[in-house]
């Protein structure tokens, strides 16, 4: 909006006040407004944003990053904070069920029938765990009747005309059927890095599941280089107990994360470090996590097994579900930012160049044709150096 209108006004005022200061004839003073005119076009200048962010968001989509937007593509450069959800995230997102503890004179049939029953309608990384065990034990799962879900906790629902409810550590305290022993058993299988899942009824704890997670592959590098690429504080927020949070974080090598989180509170965790930071990612791959993405600076969605309220809600999705395109990320951003910045350096430079020649009379018409026609297809050319 003002570079057009100043180079249409030094236009105009050489091609004035050359034969009235300088003493040249009218022609002449017209033809160097002709010639500013030409090397002032802003082709070279206009251009070389658009080529480098088609070029940069090509490359991501050939390594398996899909990107909405170049305003996304930017700030992953200017990535200070990374936040991870835990599980489908870090881990592979293939829990298994490790022990059954049945309690209070059930049976482990029991213990995962009544499991199956209330987790067959859920999609949970965990319920899916829960039902796969139950299908090789040969138990046919018959759906809990009237289940109500409780976002981040558990849910209830009726078996056999008794109301059941299965939750998480946090679901149990709440239910206040919680005896010391319990605790200590939950404890025990949290410290070891299960989730720990507790079916109950109306009157007592049926028992405990614990489940776990493997890792994916070289996770502790992968962050190792998130940190090398400039990212100052890598964060998991999870919906998991403390033990387990406790001991993934120390074999990935987090330091910060924050436990016995409900959908809500990663919201408000993703808020306060957008408070804190001027910009801050969140990855996840889950409808909990779909909030907390919304919140931060810009999402990433797990693009092979994230939800579809997770896709749709991330500004970014990994379509391989590869955490090592994370750092690639980070430095292709950067790279697409210097080289837009090499693009409007070399416009700019190259027109005051041939602004002053114009001055001095130097400068020639086809001279100012050759110089923005080259000058636009060399930003091209370099922008296109992306795809590599």
């Amino acid at each position: 909006t003002r570079y057009t209108p100043v180079m249409l006004i030094l236009a105009v005022a050489l091609a004035l006040l050359s034969p009235l200061l300088a003493g040249l004839s009218w022609s002449e003073g017209v033809y160097r407004g002709l010639v500013l005119l030409v090397i002032a076009c802003p082709c070279a200048l206009v251009i070389s944003t658009p080529v480098s962010i088609v070029s940069a968001l090509t490359a991501a989509a050939r390594h398996g990053v899909l990107i909405k937007g170049g305003l996304y593509l930017e700030a992953a450069g200017r990535l200070q904070v990374l936040a991870l959800d835990k599980t489908g995230t870090l881990t592979t997102g293939q829990p298994e069920v490790q022990r059954l503890v049945a309690l209070n004179g059930h049976s482990e049939r029991e213990l995962l029938e009544r499991a199956a029953a209330l987790e067959a309608g859920s999609e949970h990384p965990l319920a899916r765990a829960i039902l796969r065990r139950a299908r090789e034990t040969g138990i046919a799962v018959v759906p809990a009747e009237q289940f109500t879900a409780f976002p981040g906790k558990g849910g209830e629902g009726s078996i056999g005309g008794r109301l059941f409810w299965i939750g998480s550590h946090r679901m149990l305290h709440e239910k206040s059927q919680e005896t010391p022993a319990i605790h200590a058993r939950a404890e025990e299988l949290e410290d070891a890095g299960h989730t720990v899942v507790a079916i109950g009824n109306d009157s007592h704890v049926c028992g405990l599941i614990s489940i776990a997670d493997d890792l994916r592959e070289d996770i502790p590098q992968i962050l190792s280089e998130i940190r090398e690429a400039g990212v100052r504080r890598i964060v998991m927020l999870t919906g998991d107990n403390a033990g387990t949070a406790r001991a993934i974080a120390a074999e990935t090598g987090i330091e910060e994360y924050h436990c016995e989180l409900l959908p809500e509170d990663k919201v408000e965790a993703v808020g306060r470090l957008v408070r804190e930071n001027q910009t801050v990612a969140m990855v996840g791959d889950g409808i909990n996590d779909a909030p907390a993405m919304a919140a931060a600076t810009f999402g990433i969605a797990m693009g092979a097994m994230g939800t579809d309220a997770a896709l749709e809600t991330a500004d970014m999705a990994l379509m391989s579900d590869d955490l090592s395109r994370l750092p690639w990320l980070i430095r292709h951003s950067r790279r697409t930012v210097r080289n837009i910045q090499q693009n409007i350096c070399f416009a700019l430079g190259l027109k005051a160049v041939f602004i002053v020649l114009t001055l001095f009379g130097t400068a020639t018409l086809w001279m100012a044709i050759a110089a923005d026609t080259g000058a636009t297809l060399l930003v091209v050319f370099n922008s296109l150096r992306l795809l590599n």
